[in-house]
């Protein structure tokens, strides 16, 4: 399994201590939030991105892609029946791919889950159309930057639009392209009815990018889901695709959070070999 970690966890660290500690701590791949580049992504210099992606390069990391793709935005949203919102968000998003492809990442996680709920009054049908219009508009960006955008089911707490495999690979149908893929993270598929593997197996086909985390918000293994039969899941899919640590509670602290997770998961790989 090649494991990476979400640059965010590591607050306001410089990057060069942040990515020196990530690669120290055995990871070989970043994500990033790309809030914590800039606050307006169309002011991030070519000279700004370049740096972050040799600074990467220079600590032996790869910078797999973005997520949180629409935080800390104003007026973006996927599902808005505004044309001109609708707008703005694909024009933000296909700067977010060329962002992505800049830094050298090949993925962008759709979570988000403020920029994409459904807004009063909306059927779920209209806000589903509405996200395929959308999406279908980035597919010529997509393309050409050669960046999967993978759609993310988040749990009931999230939101109320796209909250499981199902409906997420329901999307991802729907817009048709093999650059529109499923994303699928242990917290958000631990509020679904099926049990984890079962959703693993069942979205084989799509599934192109997987976050480790567990519902009390830290990191694999600082809570109560068993990541053996996730992580035998995925090698029995023949999953070949990163793995991102993804922690939203810090309490534990730095070191627990990075190096406890990936100590843990490499932990479960080592259990699945010897047996």
């Amino acid at each position: 399994m090649k494991y990476a970690i979400c640059n965010e966890v590591y607050g306001d660290l410089p990057f060069e201590e942040a990515f020196r500690q990530a690669r120290q701590c055995g990871y070989e791949g970043l994500e990033i939030a790309p809030f914590t580049l800039g606050e307006n992504i169309f002011e991030i210099s070519a000279d700004r991105r370049r740096w972050v992606r040799d600074l990467a390069g220079q600590n032996e990391l790869q910078i797999i892609g973005l997520h949180w793709l629409l935080a800390h935005t104003q007026d973006l949203h996927l599902t808005s029946s505004n044309l001109a919102t609708r707008a703005r968000t694909v024009d933000y998003m296909a700067e977010l791919a060329r962002l992505c492809r800049d830094l050298g990442g090949g993925v962008m996680v759709l979570g988000s889950p403020q920029q994409r709920n459904l807004t009063a009054g909306m059927s779920y049908q209209e806000g589903f159309d509405n996200a395929v219009q959308t999406l279908s508009q980035l597919l010529p960006v997509l393309d050409e930057t050669e960046v999967t955008l993978a759609v993310e089911p988040l749990g009931p707490e999230e939101g109320d639009f796209i909250l499981t495999a199902d409906a997420g690979v329901e999307l991802v149908t729907a817009v048709d392209c093999e650059r529109v893929r499923l994303h699928l993270d242990v917290k958000a598929m631990s509020t679904e009815a099926k049990p984890i593997p079962e959703i693993i197996h069942d979205s084989k086909a799509w599934l192109s990018h997987f976050h480790a985390n567990d519902p009390n918000r830290q990191g694999p293994g600082m809570g109560d889901v068993d990541f053996l039969p996730i992580v035998q899941a995925l090698k029995q899919v023949q999953y070949t695709g990163w793995i991102s640590v993804e922690v939203f509670d810090y309490t534990p602290g730095l070191e627990a959070l990075t190096r406890g997770s990936l100590n843990y998961m490499q932990g479960i790989e080592q259990q699945l070999e010897v047996n």
